[in-house]
């Protein structure tokens, strides 16, 4: 019986993925289908999933409806792409760096985004709060570019990225700080929200805005399967099998910053995700990067949902950032992926 089932894009890539990653992926699937149907039943006003589903199969309530589609479903939408987006990039940044512990948010890339969006929401407070989004996206790529050049030694190395990447999210964490202590409160009080990660209030248009960009990068991250796979048999394996070593390792790290950059334009700095959704999924089904990429994403996606419906449903009404909750779950996971790897 054959393991594998041969996967072609096209002319552009074709690879093979293990059975066990098609069948956490399905499970993913209907998990975050699952989640994302009980949670847009939830809130003030409670909607049985059945007439949740009615809703999404154009034959609901019209009150339903226009609570569903609304009011909560582009939420929901947001959370499944933030939280892929986020997943994703950890893992292409822990196949770079051959380390379960490195992420964006470790290693700086979203520090750059909250240092733009930050200084974006406290010195240009008289400018459309729709330029926010680009801004840290442009945040997290500069920073990004800042990571490799300052990294770059003949090469760059994994060991380079880290020591950097943590040197710039100290700084980056030590700017913001500095930003917010010598601002008006009211204006303290909007970039501490998104600094804790949030996604309430998101729109339509905050949906068309990202989804596009979530899932061309997806699509061309699981384009470089090969290349992070071969990156993590070393990097003298690397060249001796004629792999554009240092280019496909940019190349990568522009994906993860785009797509980090275009998760916490929308969801703020919502921490650990991509750290958490990675190693999860290579505990399901290995240490290969083209089956680790489906699965994070499904797991990314339901960490957020997940997270998303606690935080509106656990103090209402009073509601929680998001960010909250995945940091109280991800910072003693970090702990103890410390404790495991300490003797590494």
């Amino acid at each position: 019986m054959k393991e594998f089932v041969n996967v072609r894009l096209g002319r552009f890539a074709s690879f093979q993925l293990h059975k066990k990653t098609l069948l956490f992926s399905a499970i993913g699937l209907l998990l975050t289908l699952l989640v994302a149907i009980i949670s847009l039943g939830m809130g003030e006003m409670k909607i049985a999933p059945l007439d949740v589903l009615k809703v999404v199969l154009g034959i609901g309530a019209e009150d339903n409806a226009l609570i569903v589609q609304q009011f909560r479903m582009p939420r929901i939408i947001i959370a499944i792409l933030v939280g892929a987006a986020l997943a994703v990039a950890g893992a292409i940044m822990q196949g770079i760096v051959r380390n379960p512990l490195a992420s964006p948010d470790i290693l700086g890339v979203a520090g750059g985004a909250s240092v733009a969006a930050v200084t974006f929401l406290l010195l240009f407070e008289t400018v459309s709060i729709k330029w926010l989004p680009p801004v840290a996206f442009l945040g997290a790529t500069l920073t990004t570019i800042l990571l490799y050049v300052l990294a770059w030694k003949k090469g760059v190395t994994p060991l380079r990225l880290v020591m950097i990447g943590v040197g710039i999210k100290i700084a980056a964490g030590a700017v913001v700080t500095m930003l917010i202590i010598f601002s008006p409160f009211l204006l303290q009080n909007k970039a501490l929200l998104w600094l804790s990660g949030s996604i309430y209030g998101v729109e339509w248009n905050d949906v068309w805005m990202i989804m596009p960009w979530v899932l061309i990068l997806i699509l061309a991250a699981a384009i470089l399967t090969r290349r992070v796979n071969i990156q993590q048999l070393g990097d003298d394996v690397a060249t001796s099998l004629g792999s554009f070593l240092q280019w496909d390792r940019f190349l990568l790290l522009m994906i993860c910053a785009a797509l980090t950059g275009t998760a916490v334009s929308v969801g703020g700095d919502i921490s650990f995700v991509a750290l958490l959704a990675p190693h999860i999924a290579k505990q399901l089904i290995g240490p290969s990067f083209g089956g680790a990429l489906p699965v994070s994403a499904f797991i990314g996606a339901l960490i957020v949902l997940l997270a998303d419906l606690v935080a509106r449903m656990a103090f209402s009404p009073i509601e929680v950032p998001v960010g909250v909750f995945t940091s109280a779950v991800g910072a003693p996971f970090f702990i103890f992926l410390l404790y495991k790897n300490r003797n590494r």
